[in-house]
Parts: C-alpha cells; structure tokens; sequence
C-alpha cells in the first residue's frame, strides 16, 4: 500500500526503493541531491563515489569523484547544467561539468580558514546563484558569513557574524536565491530562515520551523520554498509529535502551507525522515530528498545498530 503525505495540492506519494545501486554500493549520508534540465538525477554523498547520477527512474548512470571529495555537503545545478559542489571537509567549491571536469575553484582544498575569522572558508556549507551567475557561499560551521563571488572567481563581499540577532547566524547551513536575486539562508541552529538582499542586506526572516537544513525554491508564477528541517536535536525532545524531521512547503512570505512527515518523530519507516539534508525537484514537481542518516541515526538511535544500506534517499511523486 503506498503512503501518501500532505494534503490537497501538496499530496506526494513515496516511491519505494528508487534508487537502484550498483551491487555492493551505498550512499552513506546522501548530503546533496539536484536535478539537470534532462531529469538526470545526481546524488553527492558520502560513500566510496561521491557523485552517483540516475535517471528519473532511478537507474543507475555513472558516478564520479572518486578520491577528491573527503565530506560531500551541497549541490547546485544552474539552468546550464554546470554543477557547484560544496565540500566542507574540504573547504572547497568547485564549478563543474556534469562528467565532473573542474571548471573553477573557490577556496584552497584542505585549507580552512581560522576559525570565526570571518574569510573564506573554514567549514562552507552550500552554494547559490544570482541572476547575473555571481556565486553565494554559505560559510557556516566554522564561520557564520555567506561571501558573494563575481562568476569568475573574484571575492565581491561577505556579511554575517555569529550571534542570533538580524544578520547572524547560527550555522548558515543552506542558500537559494529567486528570480529576482534576494538571498534566502537557512540559518539552522537559530531556527529560521534569513532573507536578504543581493548585497547582504537584511530584509527579514522565518521562524515557523525547527533546525531548517535544506532548502529548495520553486521558482514561477506561484513561487514556494521547500524547507527540510532536522527537528528536535536534544534527548530530551528527540520523540517529540509535530516538530519533525520533516518538510516543509511555505509561500514567498515563508507561511506554511504543507507539513510532510514529522508528527511522530524520526523513523525508517515509509513516509518517515531520518535527517532531510539535501532537496531537489524535477520537472514534473518530484521531489528529491538527500539525507545524513548514517550521522543522525546513532543520535536519534543511540541503542540501535545502523543498518546495512541504511536510506538516505527518498522520491516523493507529486500527486494531481
């Protein structure tokens, strides 16, 4: 029997086991997922092949990456299939072609920037585009800063300290940008999300959520955000109903118009989340979600075994 989220127009079916690995192959933490103008699917993870790209299907293509890559964090795809790949292990961005040419470097592999200095990077986190191609980082675990590139490369500015008041952050864990450039930053320990202009200039923020950690923007006529939340992260809250992990779909002003999972806390269930790290959505309104499950689980599971092939990737099928 398929398990269904949502309801009225935000109903998703969850597509079992869509993925189809190579034998003896497995993810570990999916940390990243997106999608190219083709449907292609590209999942950057942690295991053994860091990029793992399918069909919409969920058939297996090819992989790459092997060796470069110590801690997949984000992945952005723009609308030229050219790929930006966050390494935060690694302290490194790099813009790639989809067979994983290296196009451009941001950063100095495996050389971070001191801690809280405020320079890039100690730690970084995501990627985003402006309309104009110029490149956001989110610098956020060790630093509390987002850095705008020119798209050749040139440092422009950075904003963002550590702190919870308008402008800081708390683990700048996400960034998307929309149509029109403002700068959406999932700021996760301090709960929210953070709107900016396209020069860092606070505009306002979300605060309807719990430990927002990917973040997705439906661009269009009807523009929503996709925010995929970690929920309780203490013993004390873990099992808490209603509070996650979970997705979340809001409008452009961040009102919450569908919860998908998290009213019983976290699970390997069908229809349950473990940690909702990466989103992605295809053309037909399918979402992707990347999750670090293999690092949560022994948190949310402290007396369980990890399992073998453990899920870290789910499709949820967009209902009519």
């Amino acid at each position: 029997m398929s398990v269904i989220l949502g309801k009225g127009e935000h109903r998703y079916r969850v597509v079992e086991d869509w993925a189809k690995l190579p034998e003896g192959w497995e993810f570990k933490d999916a940390a990243a997922v997106a999608c190219d103008s083709k449907d292609r699917v590209y999942v950057f993870n942690r295991g053994a092949h860091p990029m793992i790209v399918f069909d919409r299907e969920g058939n297996f293509l090819k992989s790459w990456g092997e060796g470069s890559y110590p801690r997949a964090h984000g992945l952005h795809i723009d609308a030229n299939d050219i790929l930006y790949l966050t390494d935060d292990a690694g302290h490194v961005v790099r813009k790639c072609t989809t067979e994983g040419k290296v196009l451009l470097e941001l950063g100095v592999p495996g050389k971070p920037s001191a801690y809280m200095s405020g320079l890039p990077f100690h730690r970084c986190t995501h990627t985003a585009l402006s309309p104009r191609g110029d490149i956001y980082v989110s610098d956020g675990y060790g630093n509390a800063r987002v850095h705008k590139y020119s798209p050749d490369g040139k440092l422009l500015l950075s904003w963002g300290e550590p702190g919870t008041d308008e402008g800081q952050f708390n683990v700048a864990h996400n960034i998307v940008t929309d149509a029109e450039g403002w700068v959406y930053v999932a700021d996760r320990e301090n709960h929210r999300v953070q709107v900016f202009d396209g020069n860092g200039k606070y505009e306002t923020q979300w605060v309807n959520m719990s430990r927002p950690c990917g973040l997705y923007c439906c661009r269009g006529a009807k523009m929503q955000f996709i925010i995929g939340e970690l929920g309780p992260g203490m013993p004390v809250n873990r099992n808490m109903p209603n509070i996650g992990p979970r997705l979340s779909i809001v409008d452009a002003k961040g009102k919450a118009l569908a919860r998908l999972g998290g009213e019983a806390g976290p699970g390997l269930e069908t229809g349950k989340f473990i940690a909702p790290h990466g989103l992605a959505v295809d053309s037909r309104g399918d979402i992707y979600v990347g999750e670090v499950s293999y690092t949560e689980f022994p948190k949310a599971f402290p007396d369980t075994k990890i399992p073998w092939r453990m899920r870290s990737l789910q499709k949820l099928e967009k209902l009519d």
